[in-house]
């Protein structure tokens, strides 16, 4: 008999039904009685003083109901307690194109429009910073006045002995790289429905990934008692970390709502959800690397600049990801790290899949490329050579609890052929590889907190249904589908039995929400521990039915039976009866925090980058390039993944296979292209992100560590192989054409200026008189 009945299994999702049927609803679908339509009015300027605001034409419009500035709703917010910086409408400043001024709630779109051009604001433009190297040397006009030099946050580690590594390396390499700045371009635009109703209480449905802490900010926004105010999260058309904290129109609704005393709903278009971003910053890397004889890492120093854009957002956790997760992946003794956070004045940057991790994961899986060449070892053999001993804690006091990296390697080693293709393809083709690793979850909340990151409630009725209230987000990650499965698991139940209520704060309870690939480790945790505890009540009663002890109990395909005699033998639902007759109610219930240990050391930022457990990714890519136009093709990408236990094999492989695509999208074409504030490609036309002709065969890998504090063994799928696709890609064209480019994208106007440097530098080599000689 297999171990398991439900766990392992391709199970489709949960909310598949509703999805492919159009029974299900998104945000923009909802309705209701005397819905208004709200718009928002946004800043011509990158960066002006607001002098006043005339609305009274707007207020007088037929059919207008409520009109909200500044005033209306004066207090700041923010997703980090430290970074509480924005108004939901501009007070006396906007700090990029795009901020939000007021909002108009109308009978119809249409009229909502029109008011808000009859608004009248009065600006007194200001100098403003696009550039982040340049914003941080400002030393007036600052976007902050509270933030000297327009830097949000900067943060210096060290560990170990830089000076000696260094010392004991015999290539040393410095490179420069640059990552331009994407955008999540979720297929979902943000939507939310504020419903006032008559008793004064605010429900808010939001496309959000965070249910809870949209709860509190609608609560300080709006001054109301959360006890008052009711969150629900319909189902979410992707989000990409780009609805994991509150987004301006979220509380905009709800502030219309209460002034008009109506349902408000506002929806953005295309072109507002650029401006709200969130993305991945231009990110600008400059990485010392040495490595010794024998190729292992003997010392890593980094500078990180990252462009925030004009709020702190997550920028604080983002840049602290960045220097946090050098470590953890391989085995490096010493390490520097300086990161600054700056802003400037365009669209707050904030977390994008692979949050922190991807930009600076590029430049060093190439730079240990370049030390592999230079060394004169081949690339997969540096990496066997630094590979962590877990169970360990990384000199940055990171606890490595499960390490399945050293299998992914061979892995995609062996699939792709490795050893046959390297260096040996003809002129213009090569493969190249890359690893990459991810958090579980975060180890320390964002909010200031001892509560549990995650709690559920399971309850059993008369009728045998099981009831799982989750706060946790279904976010098209296939997260309710996993809680399902360990529910119906650990009870021995078929999945379609198991009732799922998630994201809704009236009736679930607090899950910090959808962000840092926690929701399976930690709601998985959750889950199993409250359905262990219901599994204990059922077998109680069953076994005073059956006069025998509990422990001779087991539960599978919904039936509860005697492993000692096979004629003690309850249908699930018999079971349930029998429980609930000798127990009464059977309520259950279930949290996860992380262990101690797992939280990181005592220095400033170290609350960033610990994490119960970590994911691994190895990636091998094919390539081609066309040397006339500078064209690549990725013919092939081959990702194997760590996760653990693949609690439903279907889903971890898509999780995979969306990592590797959105990779492929940075790594080659995707850009927000800027002209002084004002971004130049704001619809899903100009911002290329990859067709289904560029989309190469991708095959996907499951390794499975089995991690020792996940549920059934299980960690996070969904990021963790966004990151080794980029440098992967990038060191294949190496090995295609013998050039390396160290900025993204990796365009073909790029590629063929690097050609042609190549071509001069070797002609100089080659002419009479220099060190190459003539041939």
């Amino acid at each position: 008999m297999a171990p398991h009945s439900v766990i392992g299994k391709p199970l489709p999702m949960t909310d598949a039904p509703g999805k492919v049927t159009g029974l299900g609803k998104y945000a923009d679908d909802l309705v209701a009685p005397g819905m208004l339509f709200g718009k928002i009015l946004h800043s011509p300027h990158a960066h002006a003083r607001i002098r006043a605001i005339n609305t009274s034409k707007a207020e007088a419009l037929p059919g207008v109901k409520a009109v909200a500035t500044g005033r209306d709703a004066p207090n700041p917010y923010g997703i980090l307690p430290i970074g509480h910086d924005e108004c939901v409408f501009a007070l006396d400043r906007v700090r990029y194109i795009g901020d939000n001024v007021t909002a108009v709630a109308a009978t119809s779109a249409e009229i909502a429009e029109e008011a808000l051009e009859l608004i009248e604001v009065d600006y007194d433009p200001l100098p403003a910073w696009f550039d982040p190297l340049e914003s941080m040397k400002a030393a007036a006009d600052w976007i902050h006045e509270s933030k000297p030099h327009n830097i949000e946050k900067e943060y210096h580690h060290e560990f170990g002995n830089l000076e000696q590594g260094f010392a004991n390396a015999t290539f040393v390499r410095e490179e420069h790289y640059y990552a331009a700045e994407v955008t999540h371009a979720a297929m979902e635009p943000h939507s939310t429905l504020a419903i006032w109703e008559p008793n004064g209480r605010l429900t808010v449905h939001s496309s959000t990934q965070v249910p809870y802490y949209l709860h509190r900010t609608v609560s300080e926004v709006c001054e109301m008692p959360m006890s008052q105010i009711r969150v629900i999260k319909p189902l979410v058309g992707g989000g990409f970390g780009g609805k994991s904290e509150v987004i301006p129109l979220e509380v905009a609704a709800a502030v219309l709502a209460k002034k008009a005393k109506r349902p408000v709903k506002i929806t953005y278009t295309r072109e507002e959800v650029f401006y709200a971003h969130r993305g991945r910053p231009i990110t600008i890397v400059d990485l010392k690397v040495g490595l010794t004889r024998e190729g292992k890492i003997s010392a890593v120093a980094a500078r990180v600049v990252q462009d925030g854009g004009a709020y702190c957002g997550y920028g604080p956790v983002t840049v602290l990801y960045s220097g946090a997760l050098l470590g953890a992946i391989y085995d490096i003794p010493n390490v520097k790290y300086d990161g600054y956070r700056v802003l400037t004045n365009k669209p707050a940057c904030g977390a994008m899949r692979g949050h922190g991790t991807v930009n600076v994961r590029f430049a060093f899986e190439a730079m240990l490329d370049a030390l592999a060449h230079d060394a004169r070892l081949d690339p997969v053999e540096v990496r066997r050579r630094n590979l962590l001993r877990a169970p360990c804690v990384t000199v940055n006091g990171l606890r490595v609890t499960s390490y399945g990296l050293p299998e992914c390697i061979e892995r995609v080693v062996e699939r792709s052929g490795w050893a046959q293709k390297k260096g040996k393809l003809p002129y213009g083709r090569g493969v190249g590889m890359a690893c990459s690793h991810y958090v579980s979850g975060a180890a320390n909340p964002i909010i200031r907190s001892n509560m549990p990151h995650t709690t559920v409630h399971i309850k059993v009725d008369r009728d045998a249904a099981v009831t799982l209230y989750t706060g946790a987000s279904e976010i098209g990650q296939g997260s309710d589908t996993i809680q399902v499965q360990i529910v119906a698991e650990v009870l021995g139940v078929r999945p379609e039995r198991v009732k799922l209520v998630a994201a809704d704060t009236e009736l679930t309870p607090v899950d910090l929400g959808s962000y840092s690939s926690r929701v399976t480790f930690m709601a998985g945790n959750a889950c199993l521990e409250a359905a262990k505890q219901m599994r204990g009540q059922i077998f109680a009663g069953v076994a005073k039915k059956f006069g025998c002890d509990a422990a001779i109990l087991d539960a599978r395909d919904d039936f509860i039976f005697s492993v000692d005699d096979s004629r003690l033998r309850l249908r699930f639902d018999e079971a349930a009866v029998a429980a609930i007759d000798f127990h009464g109610a059977l309520v259950a219930k279930g949290t996860y925090a992380p262990p101690e240990d797992a939280r990181g050391g005592k220095f400033k930022g170290a609350g960033v980058g610990p994490s119960p457990s970590y994911s691994y990714s190895a990636q091998v890519a094919e390539v081609s390039v066309d040397t006339e136009t500078g064209r690549v093709h990725v013919h092939r990408i081959i990702a194997a993944h760590d996760c653990g236990k693949a609690l439903n094999p279907m889903t971890v492989e898509g999780q995979i296979e969306g990592s590797v695509y959105m990779g492929l999208g940075q790594a080659l074409q995707e850009e927000m292209v800027w002209n002084k504030g004002r971004l130049m490609n704001p619809t899903l036309l100009e911002y290329r992100i990859p067709s289904t002709l560029e989309t190469p065969e991708i095959e996907s890998i499951i390794v499975e560590s089995i991690d020792p504090e996940g549920p059934f063994g299980a960690k996070e799928a969904g990021e963790g192989s966004l990151a080794a696709t980029i440098p992967a890609i990038a060191n294949a064209i190496y090995d295609a054409v013998g050039v390396r480019v160290n900025t993204l994208p990796i365009t073909p106007e790029k590629i063929l200026a690097a050609l042609r440097e190549k071509e001069k530098q070797q002609a100089g080599n080659d002419a009479p008189g220099t060190n190459g000689g003539s041939r």
